[in-house]
């Protein structure tokens, strides 16, 4: 997994890069919790990552501004979601044949993930882990463009239960995409002893949309 550094709006960005393993690949990009919770080495967002390359997509991980080797500092969001989309804009500059392109993003970073897809038509599908419904406006959702999986602890301290079940009953109002939702039994936020348990969820769902064309 090459170290890459990328310019960001507010200077230079740090990240890891697995080139695609095979023409017109789809590309993925993988975003971060928020600064105090980790970096873009987060066993979540790593394992995300590792799931994507083995499907054999372009994939990019990389920290926000402010962390690690980052330049700028920490936004609240509005320059995180610019930090996103030069992230997108650097993977598609290396793979500009890429058919479709997916974002995963882990608590803040799903919050992120899901304000980027609005902008960017190109993303056709997204993977929500914990996104902090209880904490973060959500209502730009309106409507969701993209099909894709929100995966919460079922025992999470951080973002309740009945915020992220009002988000996904939201969204599946929404016609011409799927949201599918599952709750990892046991788990917290962190999913510290269900990481097992969550990326089963993840790679079944991967590759059941896989399977279909991506669709």
């Amino acid at each position: 997994m090459p170290e890459v550094i990328f310019a960001g709006p507010e200077g230079r960005l740090e990240g890891r890069y697995q080139p695609a393993s095979r023409p017109r690949a789809p590309v993925a990009i993988l975003l971060q919790p928020h600064p105090a919770q980790g970096t873009m080495n987060h066993p979540i967002v790593m394992a995300m990552y590792n799931s994507f390359v083995r499907r054999g997509f372009a994939t990019l991980r990389f920290n926000f501004r402010g962390v690690g080797r980052s330049q700028g500092t920490f936004d609240n969001g509005i320059g995180e979601l610019s930090d996103a989309a030069s992230a997108l804009d650097w993977m598609q500059q290396y793979n500009p044949e890429a058919h479709t392109t997916w974002v995963g993003g882990f608590s803040f970073g799903a919050w992120i993930g899901m304000q980027l897809l609005m902008r960017r038509p190109e993303i056709k599908g997204f993977i929500s882990i914990a996104p902090p419904a209880n904490m973060y406006d959500f209502t730009f959702l309106a409507p969701c463009p993209s099909s894709g999986i929100i995966v919460d602890g079922e025992n999470d301290e951080v973002v309740t239960g009945a915020s992220v079940q009002k988000l996904v009953d939201k969204l599946k109002t929404q016609r011409h995409i799927t949201i599918d939702h599952a709750t990892v039994p046991g788990a917290n936020h962190f999913f510290q002893h269900e990481m097992d348990d969550l990326m089963k969820v993840v790679d079944g769902y991967l590759d059941r949309r896989l399977a279909n064309g991506g669709r």
